[in-house]
Formats: C-alpha cells, structure tokens, sequence
C-alpha cells in the first residue's frame, strides 16, 4: 500500500528555481523528486547529506567556469574523446 503523501510551500528565488528545474530536467526528474531524494538522504545519514560552508568561489574562478560553460556549448570548439588525439594537436600547436 502506498504510504500518505502531503504538500509542502517553498519560498525561492525564481531564478533559482528556474537554473535548478532546468538541472533536475536534465538528470530526468523534477524538483519535487529532487527534495524528495535530499530530505531521504538527509533522514538515512540523520544529517544534511553534503559539507555546507561559506567558501564561495571569487571572481577569478567563477570566470574561469562562465569560460569553460561557453566553450563547452560553442559548436565551433573541437573536442577531444581521444587523449593522444589531444596531445598531436597540442604538439602541432607548437610548431
């Protein structure tokens, strides 16, 4: 028998929600089954299930990642599935 269900209010910042709906969809769920995995993994370890702390990323890295999102979505940049295939490009960069 299925157990009872019951419905929760969050407040969020509506562009949070969007970035975190738009994430949840791509690992092929909702928001609604991704607090539902928190709140089980948080009741089995009987604490929040991941380190919370202040360290935020300054602005240098969070540059470096903004760089790495953009080369990673722009068709025009080769990628590489191959390490050697890599290192022969490399190589011919340099000369």
């Amino acid at each position: 028998m299925a157990s009872a269900t019951t419905n929760i209010s969050i407040r969020m910042d509506s562009a949070l929600k969007s970035q975190a709906d738009e994430l949840f969809s791509e690992l092929g769920m909702n928001i609604s089954t991704a607090f539902n995995i928190f709140v089980r993994q948080a009741v089995r370890e009987g604490k929040i299930p991941f380190e919370i702390t202040l360290n935020v990323p300054n602005q240098e890295t969070v540059a470096a990642m903004l760089e790495a999102e953009r080369i990673a979505k722009d068709p025009s940049v080769k990628g590489y599935t191959d390490l050697d295939e890599l290192f022969e490009d490399l190589r011919n960069e340099e000369d």
